[in-house]
């Protein structure tokens, strides 16, 4: 599969943000449904926390997904920099909240970090799935 060049992102600029609504879309289903497995098995604050914990993920993988896309359209050469900047930023944050929200007893802590991992898994997939099918059928030229 050719990723597109250089001439194809001055054409279709639009290209880097291409999959990011089918993402949105299938990560928004997933909080629902985390929502409702949630509460099913632990009540309200099982619900809030796995929703939030799939937000989570989605808000950290868009804002990587956007700020990266810009990085490349503005100057290629930013974009190890930036990701790599931006992954640590990230995980630190995350580590930050995580620890205050567990130093808190709060109940809803295990069903968040089974709302991030479950984040990660239909992101991951769901991209992989329109790397593999949307895109490779997507007319170079």
């Amino acid at each position: 599969m050719a990723e597109p060049t250089i001439a194809d992102a001055g054409t279709d600029r639009r290209w880097r943000l291409r999959h990011l609504p089918v993402l949105l879309v299938a990560s928004v289903a997933l909080a629902a449904v985390a929502a409702v497995v949630g509460g099913a098995t632990g009540g309200m604050t099982a619900a809030l926390g796995a929703a939030a914990g799939v937000g989570v993920t989605v808000l950290s993988y868009t804002l990587t997904t956007v700020v990266l896309a810009w990085a490349d359209q503005i100057n290629p050469q930013l974009l190890l920099p930036l990701g790599l900047g931006l992954y640590a930023l990230k995980f630190t944050l995350l580590g930050v909240v995580m620890v205050a929200v567990a130093s808190t007893g709060w109940p809803g802590l295990v069903p968040l970090c089974l709302g991030i991992v479950a984040g990660v898994a239909v992101w991951t997939a769901v991209h992989i799935w329109w790397l593999t099918t949307v895109h490779a059928r997507r007319p170079r030229g």
